[in-house]
């Protein structure tokens, strides 16, 4: 079964246009206050930035319909304030504090939400891959149509335990999505020196899963390729392998000072290809927008992220009491 890629964009309003531009935008500006507060000792541990890779998420969640599951990594902020997640509660659980997802006690990289259908990030390097097929067998069980986006890096792609979950999905045809979001570098290592294939999407065909590679930095071509993918589970056929080709602006993680590449390479990805600017551009020449229309946006989203800082300082720290609540074993 060959693998294609695709280049096919949808048509969209100026309505819609508007929502990924303040979507992708809120996610930039919490990243970046995120780091912020980072540097500030206010976050601690790991803190995994977003950055560059907006266009990605909010793509695919223009794809998804209510019900719909999604896990990932540890890179996960993005993912919630995607799908609807309070940025309060993201940034006062990135602060470990009582106000959080997980009331202080996940951290940057384990935060939940039943209500959103948002089932984490998980630190250890590929284990969401077999328990997003497991969402996705629930669904199947269920017969409620629902579709699982399970997301893992170009680095988790060679995992043992991705394969063994591709075998069964396929097996079962489970309704997931298999989501690479390929940002090119895993944790600090050049996709061409740690990965035998340029195309991480092929490997699906040994085990019958159709897939395609998609431009991550266009949120118009994830959406097209996202609802592709969602038809084909939706309808009963099985998983899907999305390859989004992405770029991360900042380390693996705040600790990371990314010398594996140059500054150069950086800022030309940023001058030519950044998600949130390519979309800008589609409002203004498309006479969608204003330039005041877009800084009154902007403004918005400075502001509800703020009131998310604030709120994350000022939300008390968890009582000692809270170690014993949420205990299932």
């Amino acid at each position: 079964m060959a693998a294609r890629k695709t280049t096919k964009k949808p048509n969209v309003s100026a309505e819609e246009l508007t929502t990924y531009y303040r979507e992708m935008l809120l996610i930039r500006r919490f990243e970046e206050k995120a780091g912020q507060l980072y540097g500030m000792g206010l976050i601690g541990g790991f803190c995994h930035l977003y950055i560059g890779q907006e266009a990605v998420v909010v793509g695919l969640e223009a794809a998804a319909e209510e019900g719909d599951k999604r896990i990932t990594s540890y890179r996960d902020h993005g993912h919630m304030l995607a799908c609807g997640m309070d940025p309060g509660g993201v940034m006062a659980e990135l602060t470990g504090r009582i106000g959080g997802l997980s009331k202080g006690k996940g951290g940057s990289m384990h935060m939940f939400s039943k209500e959103k259908h948002f089932y984490g990030g998980h630190g250890i390097v590929g284990a969401q891959v077999p328990l997003g097929a497991g969402l996705a067998f629930a669904d199947k069980y269920k017969e409620n149509g629902g579709v699982t986006f399970t997301y893992f890096g170009d680095g988790a792609a060679n995992q043992g335990q991705v394969y063994e979950t591709f075998n069964m999905a396929a097996l079962w045809d489970l309704p997931v999505v298999f989501v690479i979001e390929n940002n090119q570098y895993a944790m600090g290592t050049a996709q061409a020196r740690s990965t035998s294939s340029a195309d991480i999407y092929h490997r699906g065909q040994a085990f019958g899963i159709p897939g395609e590679m998609v431009n991550g930095m266009d949120v118009l071509a994830v959406k097209a390729a996202g609802e592709k993918a969602v038809a084909h589970c939706r309808s009963g056929k099985g998983p899907y392998i999305l390859e989004v080709k992405t770029y991360r602006y900042r380390g693996h993680s705040m600790s990371d000072p990314a010398k594996y590449r140059t500054r150069e390479e950086v800022q030309k990805v940023r001058e030519q290809s950044d998600p949130i600017e390519h979309v800008r551009e589609l409002l203004l020449t498309g006479k969608h927008a204003t330039e005041d229309d877009l800084k009154a946006i902007d403004k918005e989203i400075k502001e509800i992220v703020n009131q998310a800082a604030e709120f994350s300082k000022e939300s008390p720290e968890p009582s000692v009491e809270e170690l014993w609540t949420d205990i299932y074993a």
